[in-house]
């Protein structure tokens, strides 16, 4: 594999969002079994599927956020969004997604460790990265104490009203 990272551009956005909603897919299913019924509703009326492509879209699209995607062959095989807090000296890896065809092949560390060294770059002093403890999430969890990151747990609830 050769597999290059490269700064976002428009002409990325469409495959962007076709392997995130592919590579999601296992969480949003994961997600959906853990949290009420009702909450995971109000979270998601028109599906998850509209609600992340938007996300992603937003993402792409915010000035306040570098967007760097992994090319393999030609191809988009993933990315990840990071965003600069300067007042509180952190970056944090906002979104990240893999292809799940080019998962487990280190595309998924390769693209976090090219956003920690651009947070060092920046002078940030921390890095942040918030994930799901729920099973879909595991892989994510995996990939992020590969890279050296440490839980903090928080507890965060949820209620229908």
């Amino acid at each position: 594999m050769v597999m290059e990272i490269e700064p976002y551009d428009p002409r990325h956005l469409d495959a962007i969002i076709r392997l995130s909603l592919r590579a999601w897919n296992p969480v949003f299913d994961s997600i959906q079994k853990a949290m009420n019924a009702d909450v995971y509703q109000a979270f998601y009326p028109d599906s998850w599927r509209a609600s992340q492509q938007k996300a992603v879209e937003d993402v792409c699209a915010a000035e306040d956020t570098n967007v760097w995607v992994a090319i393999d062959t030609g191809s988009t095989v993933g990315f990840v969004a990071m965003k600069l807090h300067s007042e509180d000296s952190m970056g944090e890896i906002y979104m990240v997604a893999v292809d799940p065809d080019f998962q487990g092949r280190g595309i998924g560390s390769a693209l976090i460790e090219f956003a920690l060294d651009r947070m060092k770059d920046a002078g940030m002093s921390v890095a942040m990265v918030e994930t799901g403890s729920d099973p879909g999430h595991a892989p994510a969890r995996h990939t992020y104490e590969k890279a050296g990151f440490e839980l903090f747990p928080v507890a965060r609830y949820f209620k229908k009203l």
